[in-house]
């Protein structure tokens, strides 16, 4: 039988905010072994209200690791099967006839979850990506001339296989700059693999509650509250104009994009239980949250590599100088 979801002040301090993400990090890795970094990383993207992208290969655990996160958070939980067929309704909802008093009502799609799981995003086409567009943005759908608010906390996990498998299409540019973090989880080291072979039946443990929805909207509010200073905020601003201005990139970082690096660095520094960011934190977050969303001249010729940008990130970190 589950433990009950423990009870959360109504204002988490800093230190009390990293008690319970260590916590359920550490629950997380029961299920989704050996990937202590990017259970780190994408705690922090829910902690810093954002959406998440997950790009790797078939059966890597990125579906395990989104249903767990809904289920660490007790959080209501929808995945959609993206493919090639899928309509923006069956994501959003539609107005449906009732014969009963012949009128119309709205029957909510699956969207009207607070952590939504789209799977395999990139295998339907770009008129169905962009159902998710609004929602992702604002937090509502609308349809018929009518917005629906939806549940908060209210988050997006999408997986994405890579673009040489078949069947994919591209996310758009502005679909891509509304996910706050793109991870990837790889294969586990051999030793931890053969941990999963030995599982009873070969399944994953399961994974009960250690917060509730209200944790998490505690969790992002003493994020929301992690104090930035000007230095620091010129130090992001710096590192925007260096993408802006660099040789090798058709496109730098967006406004977007800067507001989600100081969002995603306010989370992380709650993982040391502190109320102030500091250049570390940003440096933490920065390529996961900026190497989706440049675009790099050789990627417009065809010749892209998936960690070319990572690179690009890593060198104008050691240019750009840094708030001591």
């Amino acid at each position: 039988m589950s433990q009950p979801a423990r009870a959360l002040p109504a204002s988490l301090e800093p230190a009390a905010a990293r008690a319970l993400l260590e916590e359920i990090r550490g629950g997380l890795d029961a299920v989704v072994v050996g990937k202590g970094p990017q259970l780190r990383q994408a705690l922090t993207c829910l902690v810093a209200q954002g959406h998440l992208l997950l790009e790797d290969v078939p059966g890597t655990g990125k579906t395990t690791l989104a249903e767990s996160l809904a289920q660490v958070f007790g959080l209501g939980f929808a995945r959609v099967q993206f493919t090639a067929d899928l309509l923006p309704t069956d994501v959003l909802g539609a107005q449906v006839f009732r014969s009963q008093d012949a009128s119309f009502h709205f029957r909510k799609g699956p969207i009207f979850h607070q952590l939504v799981l789209a799977d395999e995003l990139n295998r339907a086409p770009p008129r169905t990506q962009s159902a998710l567009l609004e929602a992702m943005a604002h937090g509502q759908v609308s349809l018929d001339g009518q917005s629906h608010p939806l549940p908060r906390p209210f988050s997006v996990v999408a997986t994405q296989n890579p673009l040489d498998l078949t069947g994919t299409y591209p996310l758009p540019d502005s679909q891509l700059d509304r996910f706050l973090m793109r991870l990837s989880l790889g294969h586990p080291a051999p030793e931890l693999e053969a941990r999963l072979l030995l599982r009873p039946g070969g399944a994953a443990p399961g994974i009960q509650a250690l917060s509730d929805p209200q944790g998490l909207l505690g969790l992002q509010e003493v994020a929301s509250r992690v104090r930035v200073t000007q230095e620091i905020a010129d130090y992001v601003i710096r590192l925007a104009g260096a993408t802006r201005g660099h040789p090798e990139l058709e496109r730098g970082a967006s406004t977007r994009a800067v507001l989600g690096l100081m969002a995603a660095a306010r989370a992380s520094a709650l993982w040391e239980g502190r109320d102030f960011v500091t250049p570390g934190d940003v440096r933490e977050v920065l390529q996961v949250c900026w190497a989706h969303r440049i675009q790099s001249r050789s990627a417009m010729q065809g010749s892209f590599h998936r960690d070319e940008n990572a690179h690009l990130l890593q060198e104008l970190v050691r240019q750009v100088p840094s708030p001591t």
